[in-house]
This record gives structure tokens, C-alpha cells and sequence, in this order.
């Protein structure tokens, strides 16, 4: 391991972070052609924008392309990479398209999905990365990003990273709707689960031959509500991960004495703009929300439903049935059946009728959300009852009396019920 730093209650300055991985870098030093694997700006919070900014300040020019872990997230824009990578030559940046760019160079076999899934799923599991990670004869891949709770994986980043942020379309398919019908339950906030075990075992296999070096963040809110550095490790193998899996989970989950009744969830518009990405303000609360109660998802930036058009359409022809519909519905039609991804998102983003979602979006109508299977709220009028600058971090009690519980970044953690003993 090349890095093993972080505590629940420590914060790890930027002048701090320079010093950590300067002897990380030095390590590998002799490389001469280097790709950098970061999150895109949906992960604005992971510090990975400015770990990418100090490595290309050691090792300049020898950093010859940045390949963004976009996974079926729209291609960042040339002003999103200017302020999240500071000081970091645009033209660098490679777009990953995943239904193109892909190539498939091996398969978990079926009946190791089926052994690592409980028999949930037993088709083989397509492992596919980009094709610039083979071809472009890179002697050092920096893969850097944050761990924390999350809905397909368990806990992200990792071989995440790349079988996922720069794989192909059938892997990301398959992927997710393995963790859909396994049950998000049982995986969100778990280090080792079917998809997880999956995915290290096709990295195992055939990932072993690239000089990948994993960094991986910890970040969680100070008392100001302000997202800090806690943990920061680096490594070539598993360790790093769980190292950085065990400090999250201590500090990026909430685990509550009482199921809630009412949440609000803010969605900072610069990195929320569509439902596909929101739904994390559903994902990462659903297991804290009691039965019957409702789910307010404040979203002004949010415009569309899915990150590219296919996926768009999809989500406004199904709607968040819940699973059993959705199953049904990917027998019946073969535009769902090849988009299992989607499919997998309606399943997540469904309460699965056990609570009601309130959207609140700043580029989508009433008609558009309600005929999805949400509720729909003016984001105008709700912004004013729920002001995020005046509202804290957790318990808040309205003018009226009204008791919420508010999170201002869902993408931080993971909230849920969790009862004595």
C-alpha cells in the first residue's frame, strides 16, 4: 500500500494532500506515458479534481491523456473541466463513450455470477473497458476517486472505476440490473456483495497486465456542513479500497434510532441535471423513510430524465413502477430488455409504493414528472419553504411546526434505518 491516511474526525488540507502523495508519485516515477482516470463532475466533492491538478503539476507533460469515468453520463463540457481541473490542459481530456469505445476482453462465467449472486443472476458478465486503456501503451493509469456508499456497488470507486466508469454498455447493463434484482438493500453501504465480488473478479482476471494505481478519497461534511477531506490512500491492490470502505462507512452512513417520516433533499445544481443523476436524493434515503411517509427532492438544475436521449425516452415510456412492473415490462419489450441499465434505474428510483416522492425540478413540468409515478411541486415555491441556506444538516422544525430532516448532498452518504440490537 502506497498511502494509508484518514480518521473520522481528521480534515486533510490542500497543502496537506500536496505533501501526502507527493512520495506517492515519487514511487512511480519513472513512468513515461501516463492516463489519469478521474470522476466527472457529478463526483465535485471527491477532491479528485484538484489529486488529477497535482499530479499533472509533477509529472506534466508525460500525462498524455485524461479519460473522465463518465459510466452513461453525458461528456463534460469544456467549462465544467476548466473548474473542476484547475490549471489542467483541456486538450488532454478524451470523451469515454460507452456504447463505442469499448472493448470486451474476457467473461465472469455464469456460474460464478450465479455463485456470487445467490442465483439471482446466472448469465455470464461481460468485461469491457475502454479501448485507450489497452492500446494506448500507457506505463502508469491513475485511477483516482472517492469511496462512499453506493447503490449498485455497494461502496464506489475501486475496480468500479473502471469496469464501470470507462466500461462498455452490456457490462454496465448487466451490472446494474444484477444489483437491482439482488435488492439494493442488501448491497448499499457493503464492501463485499454479488456486484462487487463481480466486478474484482473480472478486474482479477484481466485487468492484472495495467499499471493501474488506485487513489481513493474519504470525504464527509465538517460542523459547517462543509464537505472535507478525511481519508486519502493509495495502492495497487484491494487494500487501498478497503481501507478507504472501512472509514466510510464509519463516517458517510447515518444510521437512525427511528425510520423518518419527512425528508428533504437538495440538489446542487451544478452537478444534478438529470433524474438519472438525482435519484441518488431517493437511493441513498429510502432506507431511512418510514412507510407512508414522503420524500421531497429539490432540484433546480435538473432539466431531462436520462443522461443521454435513449435512456430518456425509456424513463418517460416506464415510469417508476417499482420491480415487479419493471421485470415485467423488460420481458414484454425488447427497448428495455437491451437497456438494462435503464431498466435498473427504474427499480432504484421506484419507493416501490412504500413512501411518496415530491419532485421539485427547475427544467421539467408537472405532467412530465407526475406521468413517471412521482409527485410534482414548483421548485420556486419550495425553495422558499425550504430554504437551504437556512436549513441544517438533519433535524429542523418549520415555521408551521412541520419536523424534516434535511441532507443538502445525497451523494456524500447513505441514511437508514437501522433498529436496536
Amino acid at each position: 500500500m502506497l498511502l494509508n491516511q484518514g480518521s473520522a474526525d481528521r480534515i486533510i488540507s490542500d497543502s496537506e494532500m500536496r505533501s501526502l502523495l507527493q512520495p506517492v508519485f515519487e514511487k512511480v516515477d519513472d513512468a513515461r506515458s501516463i492516463l489519469i482516470v478521474p470522476p466527472d463532475t457529478t463526483r465535485l466533492q471527491s477532491r479528485a479534481g484538484f489529486i488529477t491538478s497535482l499530479a499533472y503539476e509533477y509529472f506534466g507533460d508525460r500525462i498524455t491523456a485524461i479519460l473522465p469515468a463518465l459510466g452513461t453520463h453525458r461528456p463534460m463540457t469544456r467549462t465544467e473541466i476548466e473548474y473542476m481541473f484547475p490549471r489542467v490542459p483541456p486538450t488532454l481530456f478524451r470523451r469515454h463513450d460507452w456504447r463505442n469505445d469499448t472493448v470486451t476482453i474476457g467473461h465472469v462465467p455464469s456460474e460464478i455470477v450465479a455463485r456470487f449472486s445467490d442465483g439471482c443472476v446466472t448469465d455470464p458478465w461481460p468485461v469491457q473497458v475502454n479501448r485507450l486503456l489497452l492500446e494506448g501503451g500507457f506505463e502508469l493509469i491513475l485511477s483516482v476517486g472517492q469511496v462512499v456508499p453506493h447503490e449498485v456497488t455497494g461502496m464506489a470507486n475501486y475496480t468500479k472505476n473502471i469496469l464501470i466508469g470507462v466500461g462498455g454498455a452490456d457490462s454496465i447493463n448487466r451490472s446494474h440490473l444484477l444489483g437491482a434484482v439482488y435488492g439494493m438493500e442488501r448491497i448499499m453501504g457493503r464492501v463485499d456483495n454479488p456486484v462487487r465480488c463481480v466486478l474484482d473478479w473480472g478486474a482479477q482476471q484481466y485487468l492484472n497486465h495495467l499499471p493501474i494505481v488506485y487513489i481513493q478519497t474519504v470525504v464527509s461534511l465538517d460542523s459547517c456542513d462543509r464537505p472535507v477531506l478525511r481519508g486519502l490512500f493509495a495502492g495497487r491492490d484491494r487494500c487501498c479500497f478497503e481501507k478507504a470502505a472501512s472509514l466510510s462507512s464509519r463516517i458517510n452512513i447515518t444510521r437512525l434510532r427511528n425510520p423518518l417520516e419527512k425528508i428533504v433533499v437538495y440538489l446542487d445544481p451544478t452537478e444534478y441535471h438529470s433524474l438519472w443523476l438525482g435519484n441518488k436524493g431517493i437511493y441513498r434515503t429510502r432506507m431511512a423513510l418510514a412507510d407512508g411517509g414522503n420524500l421531497t427532492v429539490l432540484a433546480p438544475g435538473v432539466t431531462r430524465f436520462g443522461e443521454d436521449d435513449e435512456i430518456d425516452l425509456l424513463i418517460r415510456k416506464y415510469g417508476y413502477r417499482g420491480t415487479p412492473a419493471t421485470l415485467a415490462a423488460i420481458e414484454a419489450n425488447a427497448d428495455l430488455r437491451n437497456n438494462l441499465a435503464a431498466a435498473a434505474h427504474l427499480i432504484h428510483g421506484s419507493s416501490e409504493g412504500r413512501f411518496a416522492v415530491t419532485y421539485c425540478p427547475g427544467g421539467l413540468s408537472g405532467d412530465e414528472i407526475r406521468q413517471t409515478g412521482y409527485d410534482y411541486a414548483e421548485v420556486g415555491t419550495m425553495l422558499k419553504r425550504y430554504d437551504p441556506k437556512r436549513l441544517s444538516v438533519g433535524w429542523n422544525t418549520m415555521d408551521d411546526g412541520e419536523l424534516i430532516y434535511f441532507i443538502n448532498d445525497p451523494a456524500l452518504g447513505l441514511w437508514l434505518f437501522e433498529p436496536p440490537g
